[in-house]
């Protein structure tokens, strides 16, 4: 006699989570090949949901996407370990409805990404090693710390313009600005009560703190650079002229490897150095740089380019001619793409950069 067997088996079928995440929660909804299954609110935990799937659909094979976002790779990552292939999609690659776009909730941003994965219209963004993550974090960490100290800087300025204080002239030359005699001075200075001198020893002090900070940060990325993963690429990349040892750690640790790009193009575009364009009918217009791209990798070359259109003779020449029918900042955008064709060649090729007098 045959024996019913109520055990379920989704052996061989595919099984498709999007979910949105938040700090405290995520937005899961769970497809299968033929069906809508379930749309959920769980903790934010990869282990939760790899249950999830294992205990409602045992033996299938687990898919996941979700936006990238505050959260980084690490649910990717987790997932990945888990048996459950996961891939982290750019949240502007998500085809989305004009219906979705003004009543968007977290409910349907799960939906449409489990619709996408489904139907295989996601494509994942490239997910680095730990590795450079962890060095990549140096290096904003310094650049977030410059940041900061500038906005000091500028507070302490408006203080002393505020009450009055003008700056003595030799604090006017590039050399003497923010050295250790001029905050000799700033903490000389005197104020008619207490409250204000204590105010401005507390923004003094803390600048002082954050330029000891960066030194610091500094002196580690310069150890950093000299490692056997950075040593060889970054001395490379520092014969481009207007390419210094930071700028060339911002470059590596950011893009990991040049290889990632198949095209020069796609790698302007990933940095975002290519023009928006309208196009209709007959018309087609080109417009400033798209916003969408690599803001910290975008902001790195093209201070480089102001530096390499001094240095490099082709350079030079270049830029002076799009000045000639064109504003500056948008002539040293085409320098920035210049730039990064030879860093690109200089990667790729793992040879040093030659000055040639041929654009």
């Amino acid at each position: 006699m045959e024996t019913q067997s109520n055990k379920i088996d989704f052996t061989g079928q595919h099984i498709y989570a999007g979910f949105d995440v938040h700090l405290k929660s995520w937005n899961v909804t769970i497809l299968t090949e033929k069906l809508k299954h379930k749309t959920f609110t769980q903790p934010p935990s990869a282990d939760i949901l790899h249950n999830y799937l294992v205990r409602h659909f045992p033996g299938g094979i687990y898919h996941s996407a979700y936006e990238a976002g505050f959260c980084g790779y690490w649910i990717q990552n987790k997932l990945q370990a888990l048996g459950v292939d996961s891939i982290v999609c750019n949240a502007a690659d998500i085809p989305t409805s004009n219906k979705e776009k003004v009543q968007k909730t977290d409910k349907r941003d799960s939906i449409k990404i489990a619709k996408a994965l489904r139907s295989g219209d996601l494509k994942s963004i490239y997910v680095p090693s730990v590795k450079t993550l962890e060095d990549r974090v140096l290096i904003r960490t310094r650049v977030m710390l410059v940041r900061d100290l500038s906005r000091y800087k500028n507070r302490i300025k408006s203080f002393l313009y505020f009450h009055g204080i003008e700056i003595p002239a030799p604090f006017f030359t590039t050399n003497s600005h923010w050295s250790k005699r001029f905050y000799t001075w700033l903490e000389s200075i005197e104020l008619s009560e207490p409250s204000g001198k204590q105010a401005l020893t507390a923004i003094i002090t803390e600048s002082k703190h954050l330029r000891q900070s960066i030194l610091v940060v500094t002196r580690q990325i310069r150890e950093l650079a000299n490692t056997e993963a950075y040593q060889n690429r970054r001395l490379l990349l520092q014969t481009i002229p207007g390419i210094g040892l930071l700028t060339a750690m911002i470059i590596l640790t950011e893009l990991e490897t040049i290889d990632r790009f198949q095209r020069f193009d796609d790698l302007c575009g990933f940095i975002g150095l290519v023009p928006s364009t309208r196009s209709s009918g007959e018309t087609e217009r080109d417009g400033n740089i798209t916003p969408r791209g690599h803001s910290q990798l975008r902001s790195a070359i093209i201070e480089s380019s102001w530096a390499a259109a001094r240095l490099d003779p082709v350079l030079n020449k270049s830029y002076h001619e799009y000045c000639k029918r064109m504003e500056s900042n948008k002539a040293i955008i085409r320098i920035a793409r210049k730039l990064l064709s030879r860093i690109r060649f200089v990667l790729k090729n793992n040879k040093p950069y030659e000055y040639s007098t041929i654009n």
